[in-house]
């Protein structure tokens, strides 16, 4: 198992999360599969939400320490589960 120590309170907890936030996280990973960092753009495109959604739930990510800022986008955070190819 990963060490874990790098998430941030209530971030394992998914109950915490809105309905858009979980979309933006899982648009996040599908564009992890593939190595590419997730622009705002991009996971609006791929989670079928409005930019200004996906913004704000890019923050309350980060915030929680799901997801970290990449080159040029974000990238996934600490997690305790592989995102296979």
């Amino acid at each position: 198992m990963r060490d874990l120590r790098g998430l941030r309170e209530g971030a394992r907890d998914v109950q915490t999360l809105s309905r858009d936030d979980t979309t933006v996280y899982e648009a996040v990973a599908y564009l992890a599969v593939d190595g590419r960092v997730a622009g705002t753009a991009e996971v609006a495109h791929v989670a079928d939400l409005p930019e200004e959604t996906v913004r704000r739930s890019l923050a309350v990510l980060e915030e929680k320490g799901c997801v970290e800022p990449g080159d040029g986008g974000y990238v996934l955070g600490p997690h305790d589960w592989e995102v296979e190819r």
